[in-house]
């Protein structure tokens, strides 16, 4: 038996991976509705009133695609067929995504989204406009009432979400049409209400039909030069929808002007203030008609942790970390054979795949929907194979130079083939180094997987997304002590594996 030639092994390894691309991209694409939210309460539950209202016209349960990040991956989700519909809003669809003007009217928004395959559905009955607040006391303080204000107190702390301070709409257009001299600090939504109440923050962005703004008692300030556009939620859809799933789709447009400010302001109290479960809230919505009805009682810390999610997420994060790693190592160790030989062509192997570890994970996540076309489990395994490679890569290099010259001339000398000293003699040395590349890239894994909730992979990242949408620390943990559980054992199980070594391949 002689060892596979590098190339075979990439051979091997790409007809391995065929069926399985193959497998998920049809998964993904199967005939099901599909349902998406970006990463705040609000879109939560309305994602969860859409595929509600749809249910009971659909041969099988809607998927719902939870906290898929902000509003270009949650579009690139939609644009390229990962989802079907999501509730949007209208100053968001013609500032960001048809790049017009403020104020387009719902028909030229409707023109602008028919060449994209994209529909504007039902508008859902509440303006969520964006506004800046102020805690009531300093402002009254101050003497702040407006925007325009604002740019007489350059010393107050700005504290505005990332998405906000990037957008068309966002804080740049703000800060130019009122001369605001500020420079604002990137914060999560749901952390900022936290800052602001710590006195961290003296300004922070919200959502008009935010729960929190009478709780903390915020002051919103006025748009006084009439800066931010109306923002009324509507359903943004695939045009294929009302074809495929008339019926739901029927369904769904009876949600047309129900939801009115008050109804989505109390919606979102019972979630951020309550801690009830999106699905709950909905469900009694629709059943009552408004969201005051059939309160569930808030979950306790143990009951998040030992949800009846837990084996569900527990699976999807070990699949995420195993696959992933497994393909690494196929990838990684096949090449970094054939490349420890060449110095020149190893240094730049070795710095291609480290630059890779350097770029921002949801970056790459985003490129990569748009590369390939659909969310979910694929485009999260791709970025997690690819940050797998670097620690593989270099400690199967590293081990095959720490074996000693002379057992290389002694296996040369008994006669052995070039495969054969690598199989026999070379390999075998450097394991406990390449095993020590594994163990890192698997602990690398474990933590990045995280971030496949924002692609609607799963996973325990699943919690942690939901609890900083929420501000909710105990679903934070939640998702934290499990995936830190989950390094430990990694970590307790290569320890076991690599004494284990050391007895079987002693230097």
């Amino acid at each position: 038996m002689h060892w596979p030639r590098p190339r075979t092994w990439s051979c091997v390894l790409l007809a391995a991976l065929l069926p399985l691309v193959l497998a998920l991209s049809a998964w993904a694409q199967s005939d099901t509705l599909r349902v998406g939210s970006k990463r705040f309460t609000e879109s939560y539950i309305l994602a969860e009133l859409l595929a509600q209202s749809a249910a009971p016209q659909l041969p099988a349960p809607p998927v719902v695609r939870q906290g898929l990040g902000n509003t270009a991956i949650v579009y690139e989700a939609l644009r390229s067929g990962g989802i079907d519909l999501y509730a949007e809003y209208t100053g968001t669809i013609a500032l960001e995504i048809l790049k017009g003007p403020p104020g387009m009217s719902r028909e030229q928004i409707a023109a602008g989204l028919a060449p994209l395959g994209l529909g504007l559905g039902p508008a859902l009955g509440f303006n969520d406009g964006y506004a800046l607040a102020m805690r009531e006391a300093q402002a009254r303080e101050l003497g702040v009432r407006t925007l325009g204000e604002l740019a007489k107190h350059p010393q107050l702390k700005l504290g505005l979400s990332n998405e906000f301070i990037g957008r068309a709409d966002g804080w740049r257009g703000l800060a130019s049409r009122y001369g605001l001299p500020q420079t604002p600090t990137g914060l999560d939504h749901g952390l900022a209400y936290d800052a602001i109440a710590a006195k961290q923050i003296d300004v922070m962005d919200i959502y008009t039909t935010d729960a929190k703004i009478d709780h903390l008692g915020l002051r919103v300030l006025e748009d006084d030069r009439a800066y931010f556009p109306r923002y009324d939620a509507v359903v943004l859809y695939r045009l294929d929808v009302a074809q495929r799933f008339p019926k739901a789709w029927a369904a769904i447009g009876a949600l047309q002007g129900r939801i009115d400010e008050r109804a989505m302001i109390a919606m979102n109290a019972r979630a951020e203030l309550k801690g009830e479960s999106f699905d709950a809230i909905a469900r009694s919505f629709l059943a009552q008609g408004h969201a005051g009805a059939a309160p569930e009682a808030g979950r306790g810390f143990m009951a998040k942790l030992l949800g009846p999610d837990l084996g569900r997420l527990a699976r999807q994060h070990l699949l995420l970390v195993a696959v992933s790693v497994g393909i690494a190592v196929l990838i990684a160790v096949p090449l970094g054979v054939l490349i420890f030989p060449m110095q020149r062509v190893r240094a730049l192997v070795l710095g291609i795949t480290g630059v890779l570890q350097t770029v921002p994970s949801l970056a790459m996540l985003a490129v990569l929907i748009s590369l390939l076309g659909i969310i979910g489990t694929v485009p999260a395994l791709v970025a997690l194979t690819l940050y797998s490679l670097l620690p593989i890569m270099t400690n199967t290099v590293t081990g095959l130079a720490e074996v000693p010259e002379g057992q290389r001339q002694a296996g040369t000398a008994l006669g052995m083939t070039s495969a054969q000293n690598l199989r026999l003699v070379q390999l075998p040395l450097a394991l406990p180094t390449l095993v020590a590349g594994v163990r890192t890239a698997t602990a690398i894994a474990v933590g990045t997987a995280t971030i496949a909730a924002f692609v609607g992979a799963g996973g325990f990242g699943e919690r942690i997304v939901t609890g900083l949408a929420l501000n909710d620390r105990a679903l934070l943990l939640a998702g934290a002590i499990p995936a830190a559980a989950l390094a430990l054992a990694s970590e307790a199980l290569f320890e076991a594996l690599q004494w284990w070594m050391r007895r079987r391949y002693p230097r």
